[in-house]
């Protein structure tokens, strides 16, 4: 039986990167997972025990350099290094905590820039930037980053967050332009509002829009948030079934967008 790549799955301790974990780890699949929290990835690890897959907790800070080189080293240990899905970030629940970051551009002081562009943009670009000489040595792989419908338009606030998933998507397009004739696809998922830890302060409490009739399906046309599986499903369409797609961006978001 052909071994299947090991994929590197960012963000993995929780919502869409738990859920893409176990998606390709219920297909056979190796996976390095990452997440700055140790106990959460145990209990990513945990979930996928009985799968025909297996996943490899990477604890740290994708952030940093050194952790996306040790995230690709780990990878290539463990076989065929082909696949790498960038998930890590911040949003609606980190502006809790840290007032000011998810804000408009008035209220947001450089150093709350700084920080949320370091999770949001550069760990995309540092992993990318290790994985890339070994993907196209290898003769192709797969990259699917993870922006948000906040990077399609514009926003009332956390204009930082939603410049950096911009970002995200135009690095994605140009790394999709450089590196196809590697046979290195690059694409992108745009998830709406999906039902993870990032947005439980919202829909716990009196905030919820999908609680009331005349805000739901101005929200999402469906009515509804998403549910992790259903953006890990893209991701995993994305990265292992759709071979001629290169520079896609995947809106996933009920409608929101269109």
């Amino acid at each position: 039986m052909e071994s299947k790549p090991t994929v590197i799955v960012t963000g993995a301790g929780s919502g869409i990167g738990r859920a893409t974990s176990l998606r390709f780890a219920r297909e056979g699949f190796s996976v390095i997972a990452n997440g700055r929290r140790h106990e959460a990835l145990e209990e990513t690890t945990a979930a996928a025990r009985g799968l025909s897959g297996r996943i490899i907790p990477v604890a740290g800070d994708v952030a940093v350099d050194a952790t996306a080189q040790k995230l690709v080293t780990e990878a290539l240990n463990a076989g065929d290094f082909g696949w790498l899905v960038n998930n890590a970030g911040i949003g609606w629940n980190y502006g809790i905590t840290h007032p000011g970051s998810m804000a408009a551009t008035r209220d947001t002081t450089p150093d709350q820039w700084r920080e949320v562009m370091r999770i949001n943009l550069d760990s995309v670009f540092l992993l990318c930037h290790a994985a890339l000489p070994h993907l196209c040595e290898r003769g192709g792989g797969g990259i699917v980053n993870v922006s948000s419908g906040g990077g399609l338009k514009g926003m009332d606030d956390a204009h930082a967050y939603a410049t950096a998933k911009a970002g995200i998507i135009n690095l994605t397009r140009s790394m999709a332009k450089t590196y196809g004739r590697f046979n290195v696809r690059s694409n992108v998922i745009a998830p709406g509002f999906v039902d993870t830890e990032m947005v439980a302060s919202v829909l716990d409490s009196g905030m919820n829009p999908f609680a009331n009739e005349a805000t739901r399906y101005l929200v999402s046309p469906l009515g509804r948030p998403g549910t992790p599986e259903e953006v890990a499903d893209a991701i995993f369409f994305l990265t292992v079934q759709a071979t001629y797609c290169n520079g896609a961006v995947l809106s996933i978001d009920g409608g929101s967008v269109a």
